[in-house]
């Protein structure tokens, strides 16, 4: 199943028609662009100069790149082809200044060299007078080698519009506030919404998880594959602009309603649904976990105040659509569980960057906020409260990716019992720090993390306790959901369900995300 969050258009999937087939594909989530061609630029010259190291010659007789060093990359750092002028989101000048397309690449090869988890592995034989935009010059900055079952040893290189990045953050998206779910890439399509944002347009509209979508403005969204239809679909489910306003036909138990909703800035919560459920072995908190973004952090302080002051002794969390996010967040919220008894003097994540990076100093259980920025931010440095609980059980899909492993790793390594219900998670021990130039943020494995017991090789995901489907059928935090049904169930009785979601209406998980919405992330490098 694939799972596409709402958001801005940039980082959404588009649904197209090619030369030889109509098929829905998720985006590599690409932005900016549109920077003019270097034409006959030889790639060995900068507006900037800086000294600059050649690769082997390794193209036929063709002078490879020029590669700066660590020391000079950062001369070429916001040197624009296309200068952004104003300010930024946060009232801050855009720091850009006129510079060459040149310019953009030879810092994004010189960053790559210095940080790039393999960076040994980029292809020797590039050059930049063959690219017209920094972004596609960048995506092949990357290994191209494949593991042992042939596949990509890195799928996860990619990049975001600077400004979507930081409205991702901010929890902030372009849309009607739905989250969709899709277990087919071609006609027939088969979309159900899977979460509606609260206050959300699509709330107000009356759409509920597992409905199924039939038509977008009159167009048959299942069967459509000419391009106008297609055109059209991508219009209607994708708005690039507030006001506007689409017409979607949906199927609820049989029968078809139409929900006509007006593209806002939709506020995401990244947590929903904090609840204690009583049962006969004690009182279990719940919440929905669904980003590690700015906003999360005060949240999750919010819902694990709430849960301690009502003396819950055991804990679901519900990260089944969470890609993951900051790597502070992560550790913040393992430490929230566990408390300092288990965590105190402890690793929460040692990151293990390439052979040129010093050794760094390992990433703790934080025990005070971070202070994030956000609309409704904790002061840096607040005293975290805490579970202190010996057991944790977390639901998942395939959708549960990177910072969301990073809880369940972090917390095995200190011996705190984390059982899995659902599927076995996306499988991304990696991490980067986001590095936004000239309008794009650049996303490049810059390292791969393990835990207090120095265990990080999870590339195939972490495996379920109990394996159980996606219950569509039910609301999200419903006791009767397949999903926390199993759960609690196994909380008491130490054994999976057999018929877990019997009568659900359950969907085959096989995710593909956005790659941008799998992150684990540090704060920002500054230079």
């Amino acid at each position: 199943m694939t799972y596409l969050r709402p958001g801005r258009t940039t980082a959404l999937a588009r649904l197209f028609t090619s030369a030889l087939a109509a098929a829905l594909l998720l985006a590599a989530c690409g932005g900016g662009g549109g920077a003019p061609n270097i034409g006959g630029n030889s790639g060995n010259s900068s507006s900037n100069g800086g000294t600059t190291t050649p690769p082997p010659d390794t193209s036929g007789g063709v002078t490879a790149d020029p590669i700066p060093t660590e020391s000079t990359l950062w001369n070429y750092w916001n040197s624009c082809a296309k200068p952004r002028t104003g300010f930024d989101a946060s009232g801050k000048a855009f720091p850009d200044r006129q510079g060459t397309l040149q310019d953009e690449m030879l810092f994004l090869r010189g960053w790559a060299n210095a940080y790039y988890l393999w960076y040994s592995e980029i292809p020797t034989n590039l050059h930049m007078a063959d690219y017209s935009t920094a972004i596609d010059y960048f995506a092949k900055l990357k290994t191209n080698a494949l593991t042992a079952a042939g596949k990509p040893k890195d799928k996860y290189h990619f990049t975001y519009s600077t400004a979507d990045w930081d409205a991702m953050n901010a929890g902030l998206n372009l849309g009607y506030g739905i989250t969709w779910a899709s277990n087919s890439s071609t006609a027939p399509r088969n979309w159900l919404a899977t979460v509606i944002e609260p206050g959300s347009p699509a709330a107000t509209a009356g759409l509920q998880r597992g409905d199924l979508l039939l038509y977008v403005d009159g167009v048959d969204f299942v069967n459509a594959s000419d391009k106008a239809s297609v055109d059209k679909i991508n219009a209607g489910l994708f708005p690039v602009a507030e006001g506007e306003s689409h017409t979607l036909t949906l199927r609820r138990n049989g029968a078809n309603y139409d929900a006509t909703m007006k593209a806002i800035t939709v506020s995401v919560a990244p947590v929903k649904n904090v609840k204690v459920i009583d049962t006969p072995a004690g009182k279990v908190g719940y919440m929905d976990f669904e980003s590690h973004n700015n906003v999360s952090e005060k949240q999750l302080v919010d819902a694990i105040t709430q849960l301690k002051a009502a003396n819950v002794t055991d804990l679901i969390i519900d990260m089944r659509y969470n890609g993951g996010g900051l790597l502070y967040v992560a550790s913040e919220l393992a430490y929230m569980i566990a408390g300092p008894g288990a965590t105190s003097g402890k690793t929460f994540e040692r990151l293990q960057y390439n052979d040129k990076s010093p050794s760094q100093a390992p990433i703790e259980f934080r025990s005070t906020a971070y202070g994030f920025t956000a609309s409704s931010p904790i002061a840096a440095g607040t005293a975290l409260p805490y579970l202190g609980l010996k057991r944790v059980t977390v639901l998942t899909t395939k959708g549960t990716c990177s910072a969301s492993e990073s809880v369940i790793n972090g917390l095995r390594g200190v011996d705190v019992e984390v059982n899995i219900i659902g599927a076995t998670t996306c499988g991304k021990p990696y991490g980067f720090t986001p590095t936004p130039n000239c309008g794009t943020t650049y996303f490049s494995i810059e390292f791969m993390g393990v835990n207090n017991k120095g265990f990080g090789d999870y590339p195939d995901g972490l495996a379920p306790t109990c394996s159980v489907s996606d219950d569509m059928s039910h609301a999200q935090g419903d006791t009767a959901e397949g999903m926390l049904a199993a759960a609690l169930s196994y909380n008491q009785t130490r054994t999976c369900p057999v018929t877990a979601n019997a009568g659900a209406r359950m969907q085959a998980l096989d995710l593909v995300r956005p790659e941008a919405a799998s992150v684990k992330v540090l704060p920002q490098r500054r230079h």
